[in-house]
């Protein structure tokens, strides 16, 4: 069994400077840049130790997976931190989404290279690479960094080309051939309507555990059942069927109405999920790169509260 350890994350002369200015009114700024793109691989390094973690691969076991472990998240993971950089440049700079676009193409590209063909972060790769591309817009602007201003940002300056993006293009993925089967949501359409299950299930999640004093760990699993909950996860869709589907949501809605992590014997509850869900193969990956997603958006909400080079998740 492997450990991982916790994440670490001249002058010119006068005249150039005024020069440089004149040039380029909005500069990036990569300084910037490079916290928010620390910021989302945190996010996506505390989503993969959250144990347990119903089906999902994580440095204790490999969940439901016999193709991938936590190594595989581990090159991932690191294989996209420049992309979240430079979507964050993009951002501050206004790019438009067909350069978004680009660059998660690419990212992709580096995943798969990185995992030798397996897709551990390609949900991952959109919605937060969309929220580092707001938080850009935001700094740029002089906006706030709060979650709702996230949100507007992103539909505000990308929306149209988002819903556009949503519309089934000419190649085929898993997630989009089980989309037009069972009608179940996948990060294009997420992304269309401004994350909605980001901002109005798993940050509100995040925000109420954190409140009554859980703990960051209890405060993520509560999120990821909530999200469990509520959303037509694709991956277990694709892996599951409906009744698969149907078995998530119900171990995640019992989960929460026996009061999540409030319940003292929270731990047992959300193990004995992970162990059926092992069994039945069911893996609602599409609910922890939305978890991933949702700590990113409350990260981003406290750049503004602490020293910039910080990269702490909720």
């Amino acid at each position: 069994m492997r450990h991982y350890p916790p994440l670490r994350t001249g002058a010119r002369p006068a005249a150039a400077r005024t020069a440089l200015t004149r040039q380029t009114p909005q500069t990036p700024q990569p300084r910037f840049a490079a916290t928010v793109a620390r910021l989302a691989v945190a996010s996506l390094y505390a989503e993969l130790c959250l144990y347990p973690k119903p089906g999902l691969v994580s440095p204790f076991d490999t969940g439901s997976h016999t193709d991938m472990d936590a190594t595989t998240f581990m090159r991932s993971l690191f294989a996209l931190r420049h992309y979240f950089k430079q979507t964050c440049c993009a951002g501050l700079r206004d790019a438009p989404f067909a350069e978004l676009k680009q660059l998660g193409i690419d990212a992709e590209t580096a995943m798969l290279k990185a995992t030798r063909g397996i897709n551990t972060h390609r949900g991952a790769i959109f919605s937060l690479g969309m929220l580092c591309a707001a938080a850009g817009q935001l700094q740029a602007h002089g906006l706030p960094f709060t979650p709702s201003a996230l949100r507007a940002a992103m539909l505000a300056r990308w929306g149209d080309a988002l819903a556009l993006h949503a519309a089934p293009p000419a190649s085929d993925s898993n997630g989009l051939r089980v989309a037009r089967r069972y009608a179940a949501s996948g990060a294009r359409e997420e992304g269309a309507l401004g994350l909605p299950s980001v901002f109005d299930i798993g940050v509100p999640a995040l925000l109420a555990a954190r409140a009554r004093g859980a703990s960051p760990d209890m405060a993520r699993t509560d999120a990821l059942f909530a999200l469990m909950a509520h959303i037509s996860d694709s991956n277990v869709y694709h892996r599951a069927g409906p009744a698969g589907a149907q078995t998530v949501r119900e171990h995640a809605r019992r989960f929460l109405d026996q009061g999540g992590t409030a319940n003292t014997n929270w731990r047992a509850s959300a193990l004995a999920s992970h162990q059926e869900f092992v069994v039945k193969r069911l893996s609602p990956g599409g609910a922890a790169d939305l978890l991933a997603a949702s700590c990113l958006a409350i990260a981003i909400s406290h750049l503004s509260e602490r020293p910039i080079h910080k990269s702490n998740p909720p």
